[in-house]
Order: C-alpha cells, then sequence, then structure tokens
C-alpha cells in the first residue's frame, strides 16, 4: 500500500462511506460511533504520543478500501448482471451495433 496519508482525510472518507451504506441514518450506526471513538482515542496529544495511531490509521484505510470496493461491486453487479434473455435488437445496442432494416418495412 502507497502513503497513508493524512489521518483525517482517511476518517472522512470512511465516514463518507458509512452514510453510502447505511442512508441518512448513519450517525445513529454503531459502525459510526466506533470509528469516531477509536479516532479520538488514537489522536496524538501533548501528554502523551500513541503509539498505535499507525496502526489504527492503517487499519481504517484497508476498512475504507473494503467498504469502497463492496459498493463498486455492488454497482457493477447491477449494471453488468444477466436479466435474462434478451432480443436481438438490445444485444445488438449493448455492443453498439443495428440491426439491419429488412425489406418490406418489417424491420
Amino acid at each position: 500500500m502507497a502513503a497513508l496519508g493524512a489521518p483525517l482525510r482517511t476518517l472522512r472518507a470512511l465516514l463518507r462511506e458509512l452514510r453510502y451504506a447505511a442512508g441518512r441514518s448513519y450517525r445513529d450506526s454503531p459502525a459510526y460511533r466506533h470509528v469516531v471513538a477509536a479516532f479520538r482515542a488514537h489522536r496524538v496529544t501533548s501528554e502523551k504520543l500513541c503509539r498505535a495511531q499507525q496502526e489504527l490509521h492503517f487499519q481504517a484505510a484497508t476498512y475504507l478500501c473494503l467498504l469502497r470496493s463492496v459498493r463498486e461491486h455492488a454497482a457493477l453487479h447491477r449494471e453488468y448482471h444477466g436479466r435474462g434473455e434478451r432480443s436481438p435488437q438490445e444485444v445488438a445496442g449493448l455492443v453498439g451495433f443495428r440491426l439491419p432494416q429488412q425489406p418490406g418495412g418489417k424491420g
């Protein structure tokens, strides 16, 4: 994995993915409360330096990758999953072709 970036950016992206997954009531979810509490508990303060901060950041980035991948997979599945048998006109339209017109106005 490349550089992790800023922890705040990861937190915001993680919360955005939770909002996509849970809808408008994502702030009521246990996942939201856990993520925010974990980031607050592992922040660097003037009194102490948390050694596990990088570990938490890495786990958050990994979980963010998982949530994003699941959302994108679901979108691709909805778009390309088979819907049964299609007509020849639909299949030709999917690949960017048009069927030739039949003589006599039948097609």
